[in-house]
């Protein structure tokens, strides 16, 4: 990498860790910052790693918040998910993989939009609701590292509170990743020796993130939380579809 493209994977490596210290929405930044110097799905195999290593961080900071009954509800969804993204994406050029992760974050970012304006009474609580938002998180994780915004859905819709949002979100990914590495390996191709050798030089830059990123959430109430969670998102999805 040139000096330029190192510093914008160092700077995405930075926000994942503030990410997955709990600053939830900015993913789509972090898959941005990362397709724009390794490209589109090349970048999937580079993050992965990196994700990973944040997801240890947040399970083990974060464990005695995990709520588990949600956490069963739509991981198996999720997992079901990622096996037809597996598929779907396997021989997708890379400006159509960019083009659809870019249609499937504006999709998000409305429903998340709406969502807030909803009326509480009649937030589903129900195994379409989980499976729908599960489904969709998976497959988007798998194209593109992109499960963020259904995942939020899901919570924001089960009012969890702050740490019981994120401890149970830490969870969640930490599994699914994990799920999803032998796809990039075997199927994709996506983690390679050189990929890995480009995560040596951000693992530092994700710690540093992390530490920092839990800073900052601790300032957040509830009710600022979620509404940080949007706006980011939001601002993340326009940064993407203005490229």
């Amino acid at each position: 990498m040139d000096t330029y493209s190192l510093l914008l994977s160092l700077l995405a490596a930075f926000v994942l860790g503030m990410g997955k210290a709990g600053l939830k929405g900015m993913g789509v930044l972090i898959v941005t910052l990362m397709a724009m110097v390794h490209g589109a799905k090349s970048s999937t195999g580079i993050v992965l790693p990196l994700l990973i290593f944040a997801d240890v961080l947040a399970v083990k900071y974060y464990n005695r918040h995990t709520r588990w009954e949600y956490l069963r509800k739509f991981l198996p969804w999720m997992i079901a998910g990622v096996l037809v993204g597996v598929f779907v994406g396997k021989d997708l050029p890379d400006l159509i993989f960019k083009k659809s992760m870019a249609v499937i974050i504006l999709i998000s970012v409305i429903i998340m939009f709406a969502w807030e304006h909803y009326d509480q009474k009649n937030i589903p609580n129900s195994n379409w609701f989980a499976g729908s938002m599960g489904f969709a998180a998976g497959f988007t994780t798998m194209l593109g590292n992109l499960a963020g915004a259904f995942s939020n859905i899901f919570f924001l819709a089960a009012r969890l509170p702050k740490n019981e949002f994120i401890g149970t979100a830490a969870w969640l990914f930490f599994i699914i990743n994990l799920f999803k590495l032998p796809f990039h390996i075997f199927v994709w191709d996506t983690v390679q020796v050189s990929s890995l050798w480009i995560d040596l030089y951000l693992f530092p830059a994700v710690a540093l993130g992390f530490i920092v990123g839990l800073k900052v959430v601790e300032k957040f109430k509830d009710a600022q939380y979620r509404k940080f969670i949007l706006v980011m998102t939001a601002m993340g999805a326009l940064i993407l579809l203005m490229r």
